[in-house]
């Protein structure tokens, strides 16, 4: 398997569809435990791949407000 390999299916973020822009944010889980991200308003725009250490950091770093939306 290729670390880049989507393993389930798309979901929605529950932090997607706010506000007048309605960002729709998509995560998917990647073979290595890492994830995929895309624009479901324009798949065919490209994924964006992350690999598990980072998408963990990323993750905290919401968590404990470092990065807000």
């Amino acid at each position: 398997m290729s670390s880049q390999e989507i393993v389930s299916p798309f979901v929605t973020s529950s932090y997607s569809g706010g506000g007048s822009a309605n960002e729709c944010v998509e995560v998917a889980y990647t073979a290595d435990g890492g994830r995929a991200v895309r624009d479901s308003k324009d798949c065919a725009a490209g994924t964006q791949f992350h690999g598990a250490e980072a998408w963990g950091a990323f993750v905290a770093a919401v968590k404990d407000g470092r990065i807000r939306g």
